[in-house]
This record gives structure tokens, C-alpha cells and sequence, in this order.
């Protein structure tokens, strides 16, 4: 199923779990004006499409003692899939890389990592970064402030 594929009624219920996933169902139906039993039976059904991916908790960055966010641009010495494929499993067993894109442009990945304060990113940056499969360059951008982060989807 795809996002085309839905009618209003479920897009509500999608933008409601968005906002807050803890909704139960009852409160659920209640704010897209369905019974619950008809609102269960859709949110079941847009779980087992797929659409509704899964459900999380988001921790605050700087309660959590990461209030740093880079954003790194990784250029690889070569293209090929063995070595994008073993770039990817490497970035996958390091917790500070909390979101990887392989990109089309100059850059071949852009990483966003979560640090404490500068002396952790010193580390990421010489112990993880730069030790990644097939790295020939790193350039990375401290965010100052957020100004904007969400998990929602327009839909």
C-alpha cells in the first residue's frame, strides 16, 4: 500500500500517531471521529502495509548528554559496491552515527552524528570517521542551534 493509496480518515489517524505514538486507541478514535473498533481495524491495516514503519521514543539530545549535532560529508577513494557495501556496515556498528545517506553530488554519504561536547567529536572524528572503509575525505559542519527537527511526514 502507499500514501496514495489511503483515504483522509487514515491520513488523520497517521498524522495523529506522528504527533504523539503513546495515543491509545480510544483516544485515537476519538480525534479522528471514528469508533474505536473501526480505528483499530484501519491502524492494523496501515501496520501490516507498512506504512506505519514501527514506533519509538525520542529522547531529547541534550537531557541525554548529546547535545552536539554534526553533520559530515564522507568522500570514498572508490564507488564500487563491494566498498560502498562495506562503508555502510562499518557506519552501522557505531552508535555516534545516528543517521547515514548515500548521496548523489560531490560527497558520496552524508552522516549526522550526536556528540557530547568538542573533545567527543575530536574522538568520532579521528577513531571513527576518518577510519572508515575506503575514506579519503571528511568535512563536517557543527550545527549551532536547531531551529526545526521533526519526525512527521506530510501526509
Amino acid at each position: 500500500m502507499r500514501i496514495e493509496d489511503i483515504d483522509d480518515r487514515d491520513r488523520a489517524i497517521l498524522r495523529e500517531l506522528m504527533r504523539e505514538g503513546r495515543l491509545t486507541n480510544a483516544e485515537l478514535a476519538e480525534r479522528v471521529h471514528l469508533s474505536p473498533s473501526a480505528c483499530l481495524r484501519r491502524v492494523r491495516m496501515l501496520e501490516e502495509s507498512g506504512l506505519i514503519a514501527g514506533y519509538v521514543m525520542v529522547l531529547d539530545p541534550a537531557a541525554a548528554g548529546l547535545p552536539g549535532a554534526a553533520f559530515v560529508f564522507v568522500t570514498l577513494d572508490q564507488q564500487g559496491r563491494a566498498m560502498l557495501d562495506r562503508f555502510e556496515a562499518d557506519v552501522r556498528r557505531h552508535a555516534e552515527i545516528i543517521e547515514c545517506y548515500l548521496l548523489a553530488g560531490s560527497a558520496d554519504y552524508l552522516l549526522r552524528i550526536a556528540y557530547r561536547d568538542a573533545r567527543d567529536f575530536e574522538r568520532i572524528h579521528t577513531d571513527i570517521l576518518t577510519q572508515l572503509p575506503g575514506v579519503s575525505r571528511v568535512q563536517s559542519t557543527l550545527a549551532l542551534r536547531t531551529v526545526k527537527k521533526t519526525t512527521a511526514l506530510p501526509v
